[in-house]
């Protein structure tokens, strides 16, 4: 069943997200307020894997939940780049590397019920580096960490974020 919009107002708008009141009806249902996040950018990840080297992650810190922990590359598409442009980007800034032949493989709403955030994730088939990452605040390190490792960092939990989960999964499924 197919829930009926009304209108929906704002009660925070930034360039990185919004959030809104929507006013819902269920079909035969009650006519409610709902909270919805807004994020007016697709985020694209780049899960770079190399039989030899393993997966290329970045260490790094979140503030907002005050964990570490291996992350893929990756961020938000800007206006007018398209989904691969922007993914070979965000390695590049993040790690040095540049990703060999990028496969989509994912494009999906991590929280289908409270945001419209998009997520694209892409395989890239080895990577080449070319230098030092040109935003440095982006990790502690980075690595090249084998499959075996990765397995052990999943089940440890130093491999929390979302994004990362689902593309390393991805990987492990698809070998």
């Amino acid at each position: 069943m197919r829930w009926h919009i009304h209108g929906e107002r704002s009660l925070y708008d930034s360039d990185w997200v919004n959030l809104r009141l929507v006013d819902v009806e269920v079909p035969d249902g009650p006519r409610f307020e709902h909270h919805v996040v807004r994020v007016p950018h697709t985020a694209v990840a780049v899960c770079a894997h190399d039989p030899d080297r393993g997966v290329l992650l970045l260490w790094r810190h979140r503030f907002i939940s005050d964990v570490w922990g291996w992350e893929v590359p990756a961020g938000r598409v800007e206006p007018g780049e398209s989904f691969e442009d922007a993914a070979a980007r965000e390695m590049i800034e993040e790690t040095g590397w540049r990703p060999g032949p990028l496969r989509p493989v994912l494009d999906y709403r991590p929280t289908i019920g409270l945001a419209d955030q998009r997520f694209v994730v892409f395989f890239a088939a080895g990577a080449s580096h070319v230098g030092e990452p040109t935003d440095r605040t982006e990790s502690e390190r980075i690595e090249w960490v084998p499959l075996d490792r990765v397995r052990t960092e999943l089940r440890a939990g130093t491999i929390a974020d979302g994004f990362t989960l689902t593309a390393l999964l991805w990987l492990l499924a698809d070998l």
